[in-house]
């Protein structure tokens, strides 16, 4: 149905250019739309048609095929954001999706590294060239201030207060906020800056803070690569992200009694309820603390 593709590309362009939803979002609920036509299109309905029970079927039709329960909440998320567009652009009167309740989820405990095994990963981290610093760096810088790959991948040189020790990333949604960094990842930083020039014989991007081989910006996937790369050397045998890394200093930070809205402001998170996980995952180290312990556990 070209009209109904029509509406969601509009849609997109409307997240992107007027509510500066970020680019993995919009990726996702391009996906998750696409699917949902494609749905519509098996059963013949068209989209002035669409009521509760032909997105109902749809996400019966989505447990079928075996997906996530996060995976078809967040399909119905882009479903009923798309509705509620088509309804403030005058193309229908009532929200189909509104009545339909969101898949229940599991709450995951998000993995962490423990201080020791951050140090030791950090320190295995030796600089003899250029590319290594830059490894370095980014690991410590990481560490240090808990931003999200996407906003570490987006730095440029401007965005680093070497003299205050301070970061300004961009967050979701464009919103900017300031980080401070410690004198560990600043050593890092400034052995990295010494030879960034050296890498691709000098030939780089002038703007982004860390490069690859080429000079040019590094990309998630590469940062991915690095870590996975330092990870392996120490056999550590769990999966171990970015994001990982992120999970470990809010974890750290909390069990060394800094305030939980401090984090949420660290972390740049809108809702102090997506921080609070954190005291989940250090109320479980605590129990795991006292069975271990306590002589009568």
């Amino acid at each position: 149905m070209k009209s109904i593709l029509k509406e969601i590309e509009n849609f997109l362009n409307y997240l992107k250019y007027q509510k500066n939803v970020s680019a993995h979002t919009i990726k996702n609920y391009r996906f998750d739309l696409y699917r949902f036509n494609e749905y519509l299109e098996e059963k013949n309905i068209q989209l002035n048609k669409v009521d509760n029970v032909s997105i109902r079927g749809f996400m019966a039709d989505c447990f079928k095929r075996g997906e996530s329960k996060s995976t078809i909440a967040r399909r119905l998320a882009a479903i009923r954001s798309f509705f509620q567009y088509l309804i403030r652009r005058g193309k229908l009167k009532d929200n189909p999706a509104k009545v339909i309740s969101t898949p229940k989820q599991e709450k995951k405990i998000p993995s962490f590294l423990t201080e020791q095994e951050i140090s030791t990963l950090l320190d295995s981290i030796k600089p003899s060239t250029p590319l290594e610093a830059r490894d370095k760096a980014i690991l410590e810088l990481l560490y240090a201030t808990g931003m999200r790959l996407s906003e570490l991948v987006s730095l440029n040189l401007e965005d680093v207060n070497l003299r205050e020790q301070l970061v300004r990333v961009k967050g979701k949604g464009k919103k900017e906020r300031v980080i401070p960094f410690g004198r560990i990842a600043l050593q890092s930083l400034n052995n990295y800056l010494k030879l960034r020039n050296t890498i691709n014989k000098g030939r780089v991007d002038a703007r982004a803070l860390f490069l690859n081989y080429q000079g040019k910006r590094i990309s998630p996937r590469s940062v991915e690569r690095i870590l996975e790369k330092y990870v392996k050397q120490l056999v550590i045998k769990r999966k171990v992200s970015p994001h990982s890394i992120r999970h470990s200093f809010a974890s750290h930070l909390l069990s060394r009694g800094a305030d939980l809205r401090a984090i949420q402001e660290l972390l740049g998170h809108e809702s102090l309820s997506t921080t609070q996980k954190y005291t989940h995952l250090n109320l479980k180290r605590l129990i795991e603390i006292y069975k271990k312990a306590h002589p009568r556990s």
